[in-house]
């Protein structure tokens, strides 16, 4: 997800539906919140939590740089 300032941010969740209402929403205290953070920009799905969350990771070790080139393949 991202702002109009192009703040990324990286998340998992099991109802993308839900979590892109309470971040849009702000009911949701900390990083999205105070940085706005309010659009999807990006999404990946998999039937498998485990997989998930170790591809959040990964994405969130990247470089900024890395994470633009991600979303450029796709937009």
């Amino acid at each position: 997800m991202s702002n109009k300032s192009k703040t990324l941010y990286t998340g998992v969740t099991n109802d993308l539906q839900r979590r892109i209402y309470e971040h849009k929403q702000k009911l949701i205290p900390g990083f999205t919140q105070k940085y706005n953070i309010t659009k999807l920009v990006y999404y990946e799905e998999t039937p498998d939590i485990q997989v998930a969350i170790e591809r959040e990771k990964q994405i969130k070790g990247w470089l900024r740089s890395k994470k633009i080139w991600l979303l450029r393949l796709f937009y």
